[in-house]
């Protein structure tokens, strides 16, 4: 699907035609709309390279000028999924008329410019696009690690009491998404370095300053990542061991349990075979018989709960 967007004094709006100054929107694009488009002496490489799900951040530029920017950015697939965050690829086409931008789905990213959400955003300013959507990318991470933060301390808040592997599974989901994210974003930082050594955002003091930022924010998106794939690694080790020991003394409570059961059944079936009884013609030796399970068991009851056994 193409899109066409162009800023105008009334704001961002949706046009009909490629014109100078526009941004091309390319969503899951048919054969005939890549060819539609590379015939603007767009190389058509620049517009299948990001339909490849596994491609990584990079940067290339061709002799005619054209400018093909590729970088990783997070995507939420919902919560009830193997990997519930994970990235895919955006590529963005810089060309002396207008900008193109090709992804395999929708961007959250993409969304809020072309809803015209995002404040100064203008389609003619091509350098100054693309810096925002490095910007938004990396505040994208941010947002989304601050998500997997919050609900692993949630799931760290059932782990405590739990005898299943739920929730350890649940926390191996989001380490997934970590490494994924982690990868994603050593590719954007290699991607931003090059960007930084050329001269290509050089042209405007704030372009520059600009970029400083978005690699600023990307190294801090880095740290995050690190940290938070670490605390989760170690955090996994530690509840296993607390989810086996939990277990276990659930295993020794029902043991413990298990003997004190059984003295009644050993004395009633000492008793009840067939051998004489002391003092069996008494009345109250039925009393004295249950005393001596009663007493007996508060024994083990008492010699269990000092050796910290119930």
């Amino acid at each position: 699907m193409i899109t066409i967007y162009k800023t105008t004094e009334n704001g961002l709006e949706q046009i009909d035609t490629i014109v100078n100054g526009c941004w091309v929107r390319m969503v899951d694009p048919t054969s005939a709309e890549i060819e539609q488009i590379a015939a603007e002496e767009i190389p058509q490489d620049f517009l299948t390279y990001p339909l490849d799900m596994d491609e990584l951040a990079r940067t290339e530029k061709e002799d005619n000028g054209v400018v093909f920017i590729l970088l990783r950015v997070p995507i939420f697939h919902g919560r009830q999924v193997d990997i519930p965050y994970s990235t895919m690829p955006i590529g963005i086409v810089l060309t002396d008329r207008f900008i193109v931008t090709i992804s395999r789905r929708p961007s959250e990213i993409l969304d809020e410019f072309a809803a015209g959400r995002v404040r100064n955003f203008s389609t003619s300013k091509r350098n100054r696009f693309v810096l925002r959507v490095l910007l938004a990318s990396a505040s994208k991470f941010l947002y989304y690690l601050r998500e997997i933060n919050r609900t692993v301390e949630l799931v760290e808040d059932q782990l405590q009491l739990s005898m299943r592997n739920n929730e350890v599974m649940e926390l191996l989901k989001f380490q997934k998404s970590l490494v994924y994210f982690a990868t994603a974003l050593k590719s954007n930082e290699l991607m931003m370095e090059r960007l930084q050594r050329s001269q290509f955002f050089r042209m405007y003091p704030d372009d520059e300053d600009l970029l400083e930022d978005v690699i600023t924010e990307n190294q801090q998106a880095i740290e995050m990542v690190n940290i938070s794939g670490n605390i989760l690694a170690g955090m996994m080790d530690a509840f296993a061991s607390i989810i086996s020991n939990n277990l276990n003394v659930v295993m020794k409570f029902l043991a413990s349990v298990t003997i004190v059961m059984s003295i009644p059944t050993i004395i009633t079936g000492y008793f009840g075979m067939n051998v004489g009884i002391p003092l069996a013609n008494q009345p109250w030796m039925y009393l004295a018989i249950l005393g001596t399970i009663l007493l007996t068991s508060i024994v083990v009851v008492f010699i269990f709960i000092r050796r910290n056994w119930f």
